[in-house]
């Protein structure tokens, strides 16, 4: 991952431009890391844990909840790999193939997840929430595949960053719930509420804010340049 989410072409580096390489690549190893974690702590507790207690009210629907899991896994983990700029250089072909792993996993996560909202016990403003998070996490990996498709590159990785922070939506949701301040906040049903479309507004909202001042930046430098 030395080269995740790279673009720039190849040849002499200015300092700033090594300093900004490496800062994206920390970013990308504490996103890696984070997703891994996630996977082996909350993912595979319900493989080593099959009970009712374990799952609660999820134990009537957990083929459901099995597929949720495993596709919003595939999608967690294959996406990084989608921004590693040296393997498209090096080999698109595979770049394509997971491309079409992480639809896959988006796909078979969204399905899941569709049995999985009614009837969680949290009130349907939570519900709502979960819904909202589906039909992001849908319609922006829709949206990608969409654009390359007939060959919009740009927008296509624009896309694609948009859908992978609402599939990292679930990392973060069991960030803010078990270890940010918001996790002591009372009563705990308008806490898991808030977090409910906190976990990914907010991120898509920071993340669109960053996509639009690149746009402006380089609308601004194209009319410079003229």
């Amino acid at each position: 991952m030395a080269h995740a989410a790279i673009s720039t072409a190849l040849g002499p580096q200015t300092g700033n431009s090594r300093v900004k390489q490496v800062g994206v690549v920390i970013v990308w190893a504490g996103v890696v890391t984070l997703a891994v974690l996630f996977v082996l702590k909350y993912v595979l507790f319900y493989f080593r844990h099959y009970d009712p207690v374990s799952f609660d009210v999820y134990w009537p629907r957990r083929g459901w909840l099995f597929l949720h899991l495993s596709g919003g896994t595939v999608a967690l983990l294959t996406g990084p790999f989608q921004f590693w700029s040296g393997l498209r250089r090096r080999n698109m072909k595979l770049h394509r193939w997971i491309g079409r792993l992480f639809l896959a996993g988006v796909a078979i996560g969204v399905s899941g997840s569709v049995a999985l909202i009614v009837k969680t016990g949290n009130g349907w403003a939570f519900e709502t929430g979960l819904v909202g998070l589906a039909l992001a996490w849908a319609t922006t990996a829709a949206i990608a595949y969409l654009c390359i498709r007939r060959g919009l590159v740009d927008l296509h990785k624009e896309w694609m960053i948009r859908a992978y922070v609402v599939t990292f939506a679930f990392v973060t949701f069991r960030f803010l719930e078990d270890y940010s301040p918001m996790s002591r906040l009372r009563p705990e049903n308008d806490r898991d509420i808030t977090i409910a479309w906190a976990c990914w507004v907010v991120p898509l909202a920071i993340t669109e804010l960053i996509l639009q001042i690149k746009r402006m930046n380089t609308a601004l430098a194209a009319r410079q340049a003229r």
